[in-house]
């Protein structure tokens, strides 16, 4: 069992930023490739970055690319994620997610392959 709790979510103006933080617990928690996804108000929810296990691959939705950066430290066992440029599209509940896989392997976009959800964090940007 994996347990993910989020940290870092708010209200922030539009080209602003913002800091996300995942900690991961339980005893193979460095064994998932971990990211996140956002659901917005009557949305499905959607992948918006992944990482893997090593924490040397990384893939990010096409909205986010250049904007966004994850980064994982296994020796706490902590996601971040770090929101630059933000936009009021971004506008979601961001969730961290957890995916049992390959060693190199990124999460996959797919959220039905998620095996572990955090109970998300509320970004909001303000035009």
């Amino acid at each position: 069992q994996v347990q993910l709790v989020e940290s870092g979510g708010g209200l922030v103006q539009a080209g602003g930023s913002l800091r996300l933080a995942c900690a991961a617990s339980g005893r193979t928690a460095n064994d998932y490739a971990m990211g996140w996804f956002r659901q917005a108000p009557g949305k499905e929810r959607e992948f918006v970055v992944g990482i893997s296990v090593s924490g040397r691959n990384s893939n990010y939705a096409d909205s986010v690319q250049g904007r966004f950066t994850i980064s994982r430290d296994n020796a706490k066992n902590t996601v971040h994620l770090q929101m630059d440029s933000l936009k009021p599209e971004d506008t979601a509940v961001y969730y961290c997610a957890a995916e049992s896989t390959f060693y190199n392997s990124v999460l996959s976009r797919n959220r039905r392959e998620v095996d572990y959800w955090g109970q998300g964090t509320q970004v909001t940007v303000s035009s």
